[in-house]
C-alpha cells in the first residue's frame, strides 16, 4: 500500500507583464519543466496547472487540481504576483499548501545583467502571499532554495510525503483482532473519538473469525509464499512451523483486503488454540504487512497501527516498536517486541525462525529477526491527550550497531541513541505523555515527520535535534 505522493503545481504570475512584455511568459516554460522533473526525480507525481495571474484563473486552477487526487498544493512564484488575486482560492481549498520559494538563476551577484531581474524577483510575491496566508489563518509550509541545491527539492519532496502520510492517516481503516490487551491504558481511545478527531475507522474481529479466511487459503498459495520467503529470508525453522505461520498469515491478509483495511492490530492472547485453522499467532504476517505499507501495532493498539501505516505508506522503512530497556551506561535504548519487525528496516537477509511460545495453547509461531540498519532515524509516538487532543512526538535518533551476542539472534531487537542524554530524553518523553507503543522511521526525517503532524492537525513535540 505504499504509494507515491502526488502534488498540484500552481505557477503564479503578474497580468501586467503579459500586457507590457507578452513574450516573457513563454520563457518560464523550461523552468517549470525543470521543477516538475526535479519532483519526479524525487519520486513525486506532478499535476501541473496553467500559469495564473488573476483571481478567476486561480479559482479555476485550484478547483481543477482538487479533482486530481493530489496530496499537496505547491505554489511557485515566477514573478511578483499580488496576493489578493490568489488568496481566496488558496484559503478555501482543503488541500495543504507548500510555497516553493525558488528562482530561475542560482546566482544574482553584482555582475548580473539587469534584464535577469525579470526572471528572478518572485521572492517578494512569496512574502506577500505568506503574510496573507498567515493573516487569514491558513497553515502552510515553505521550502526556500535553488533547484540545483540538492536539499531544496529533497526537502520539498519530504513535505509532499508528509502530506501523503497525513491524508492516509485520516482515511485509515484498521482491524483489531482479539480486542485490546486488558489493563493497557495509554493507547486506549474510544472508537468514536478516533473517527471524529483523526478519521480512523476501526473494525473489530475475534481471532476465531479469521478461520473462514484461513480455510480458504490453498496449498499452492502456501507453497508459493514459503518459496518466496526462502528467497527473501534466511529460513532456519521447521517446515511445519513455517507453513502454519504462512497459512494463518495469508488468511489474515485476505481478511484485511476484504475489509479494505490499511492497518491492523492483534492481541496475541486471543490466539489461544492449537486446533483449528487459526492455530498460531501471525507475527510473520505482521512483519511482512509493514513492508507493504500496511500499519501494525501489537496488543490491540489501533491508534499506533494507524500511525505506522500512515508513515510506512509515505516514507517506507517504518516499523512498530517499543522501548524495552534503558542502557544507562551506554546512553542508548533497547527496542524490541514479541515477534514483529518490518524487514525493510533490517540490514542483510532477515532470519526467519521458530519462536518458543508459552503465553497460550497456540503453536509456536515463525518470527523475523535481524540487525537494524545503523544510521539516522526518527522515533515517533502518537499521544492521546486531554480534551481528546492528540500530539505527535518526534525525536531524531541514531540506530546503533547490533549486538555481538549470538544469543540475541532470535530476538526482535535494535538499539537507538537519543538526541540528548538518556535521562533527559526519557523525562521529556514522559512529560509529554509518550505511550509505550511507537514507530521508528529510518532516515533523517524529523522535519518531515513534524510536517506530517501539522498537516494531520496534531500538536507537534520535538525532543532534541532542534
Amino acid at each position: 500500500m505504499q504509494r507515491l505522493p502526488r502534488i498540484g503545481l500552481l505557477p503564479l504570475y503578474l497580468k501586467l507583464y503579459d500586457e507590457c512584455a507578452p513574450k516573457v511568459r513563454a520563457e518560464f516554460a523550461p523552468f517549470l519543466d525543470r521543477i516538475a522533473a526535479k519532483f519526479a526525480g524525487q519520486g513525486v507525481e506532478v499535476v501541473r496547472s496553467d500559469i495564473c495571474c488573476v483571481a478567476a484563473e486561480f479559482g479555476r486552477a485550484v478547483q481543477a487540481i482538487e479533482k486530481q487526487d493530489v496530496d499537496l498544493l505547491v505554489t511557485v512564484h515566477l514573478a511578483y504576483s499580488p496576493s489578493l488575486e490568489s488568496i481566496d482560492a488558496l484559503v478555501k481549498t482543503a488541500l495543504p499548501i507548500l510555497i516553493l520559494d525558488t528562482t530561475m538563476d542560482a546566482a544574482f551577484g553584482c555582475r548580473v545583467k539587469p534584464e535577469r531581474i525579470m526572471y528572478n524577483h518572485g521572492i517578494h510575491g512569496v512574502m506577500d502571499l505568506a503574510c496573507m496566508l498567515r493573516r487569514r489563518g491558513k497553515p502552510f509550509e515553505i521550502v526556500a532554495g535553488h533547484l540545483e541545491a540538492k536539499a531544496t527539492l529533497s526537502r520539498a519532496a519530504e513535505i509532499a510525503r508528509a502530506a501523503c502520510a497525513a491524508r492516509t492517516l485520516r482515511k485509515t481503516v484498521t482491524m483489531r483482532v482479539g480486542g485490546p490487551f486488558r489493563g493497557m491504558g495509554d493507547f486506549a481511545v474510544a472508537e468514536d473519538v478516533l473517527a471524529k478527531k483523526l478519521g480512523i475507522r476501526v473494525i473489530n474481529v475475534g481471532a476465531a473469525d479469521l478461520g473462514r479466511d484461513v480455510r480458504s487459503v490453498r496449498v499452492p498459495q502456501v507453497a508459493a509464499e514459503v518459496a518466496e520467503d526462502r528467497k527473501r529470508f534466511r529460513c532456519e525453522l521447521p517446515r511445519e512451523c513455517h507453513e502454519r505461520s504462512v497459512r494463518v498469515g495469508l488468511g489474515l491478509r485476505r481478511a484485511l483486503e476484504k475489509n479494505g483495511c490499511n492497518a491492523f492490530s492483534m492481541n496475541f492472547l486471543a490466539f489461544d488454540s492449537a486446533a483449528g485453522p487459526v492455530n498460531t499467532v501471525p507475527f510473520l504476517e505482521a512483519s511482512k504487512a509493514m513492508a507493504r505499507g500496511v500499519g501494525y501495532a501489537g496488543e490491540g493498539d489501533v491508534l499506533t497501527s494507524a500511525l505506522v501505516g500512515a508513515l510506512a505508506s509515505a516514507f517506507g522503512q517504518t516499523t512498530f516498536t517499543e522501548i524495552f530497556c534503558p542502557d544507562w551506561r551506554g546512553n542508548s535504548l533497547f527496542l524490541s517486541h514479541m515477534g514483529e519487525i518490518c524487514p525493510d528496516v533490517l540490514a542483510g537477509k532477515p532470519r526467519l525462525s521458530e519462536k518458543p511460545y508459552k503465553f497460550s495453547a497456540a503453536l509456536n509461531p515463525a518470527i523475523l529477526t535481524g540487525r537494524m540498519q545503523p544510521g539516522p532515524a526518527v522515533f515517533v509516538n502518537l499521544v492521546p491527550g486531554p480534551s481528546d487532543r492528540f500530539s505527535l512526538i518526534a525525536a531524531p535518533v541514531e540506530v546503533l550497531t547490533d549486538s555481538a551476542s549470538k544469543a540475541m539472534d532470535g530476538v526482535v531487537r535494535g538499539w537507538i541513541r537519543p538526541p540528548c542524554p538518556l535521562p533527559a530524553f526519557l523525562e521529556a518523553y514522559s512529560r509529554h505523555g509518550g505511550t509505550h507503543h511507537s514507530a521508528l522511521v529510518l532516515g533523517e526525517r524529523a522535519d518531515a515527520v513534524l510536517a506530517f503532524a501539522r498537516f494531520a492537525g496534531l500538536d507537534e513535540v520535538r525532543i532534541g535535534g532542534e
